[in-house]
């Protein structure tokens, strides 16, 4: 736990088990195949399924609960704080959200605290932080969700990893749709000694193209994402309204094309991913569909 010196307070896990001695940082590997059916254009739900909200909903809880019982059997308290943080007191931009909550008392943050899960896991030593700000491991590159444990046990720490994988190729920001990924904008934080950088991600734009939408200009009306009219189809979707969400949020219909895929499949063209394939991922030209087409 020490290395959270110096977390934002509505950011440090110290403050959810003061008495916490270990913190437990999990990868949960996104299948490459759940990317196939988007790569392909033929079948979209199984990455939104089986490699978002199934996987944070349903998976990763269960996982995590039997490994805090396994560690309760011993007596030592376990947090199983998994992925989700669905009551977190601040917004993606990490401000407090303007809703009246309060502390329960003088010193202590707004409840609840959200655990950075990719600082998390890059302190436990799972991995580095990429450009993209995509979390990559050794293993699997971008493929994996995280999620989090606390416990009270004295565990032996693992050394946090030397960065290796990411090189700043930047092909997360040539293949993302929706140019959200600057290349000469940054983040700088000083994680447990160490200076780390990711590219300052535009999160508002992201939240329309990584459901594959395309925001218009000039006024003009869309009719693909539910509680906006200024946004339609892109060409990395065909649908002509977005589909509703798998296991309430996972909607990954753009299938990550930058941050995900083309980042995964440079690590693999590299050599550097302990994941190794077969055959190589992409295996003909991306499709894109045209809506300017009648």
């Amino acid at each position: 736990p020490d290395r959270w010196d110096g977390a934002p307070v509505q950011m440090d896990p110290r403050f959810i088990m003061p008495e916490a001695k270990s913190i437990i940082a999990f990868a949960f590997r996104v299948m490459r195949g759940s990317l196939r059916g988007i790569e392909e254009g033929t079948f979209f739900s199984n990455y939104s399924s089986m490699g978002y909200g199934g996987l944070n909903w349903l998976y990763m809880p269960m996982t995590m609960m039997n490994v805090a019982k396994y560690i309760e059997d011993y007596g030592y308290e376990a947090i199983p704080l998994g992925h989700l943080s669905p009551w977190r007191a601040i917004d993606n931009w990490g401000n407090l959200r303007e809703n009246g909550n309060r502390p329960v008392e003088p010193g202590k943050p707004v409840p609840d605290v959200m655990v950075h899960l990719r600082i998390a896991a890059y302190l436990c030593g799972l991995g580095e932080i990429g450009w993209s700000k995509m979390f990559l491991t050794p293993q699997f590159g971008p493929r994996q969700r995280l999620a989090v444990m606390m416990t009270e046990a004295e565990l032996e720490p693992d050394p946090i990893m030397e960065p290796y994988l990411c090189d700043r190729c930047m092909m997360c920001a040539k293949d993302c749709p929706g140019d959200c990924i600057p290349r000469d904008k940054s983040v700088k934080v000083n994680l447990a000694g160490n200076d780390v950088e990711w590219a300052d991600i535009d999160l508002q734009r992201c939240s329309v193209y990584f459901r594959a939408g395309e925001i218009l200009e000039d006024g003009e009306k869309g009719e693909y994402m539910p509680g906006r009219d200024d946004v339609a189809p892109g060409p990395l979707s065909p649908f002509a309204r977005k589909p509703a969400n798998v296991y309430t949020h996972g909607e990954g219909i753009s299938g990550s094309i930058g941050c995900t895929r083309a980042c995964m499949i440079h690590l693999e063209e590299q050599g550097k991913l302990g994941n190794k394939f077969q055959t190589p991922f992409r295996r003909k030209p991306m499709w894109r569909v045209d809506w300017s087409a009648e």
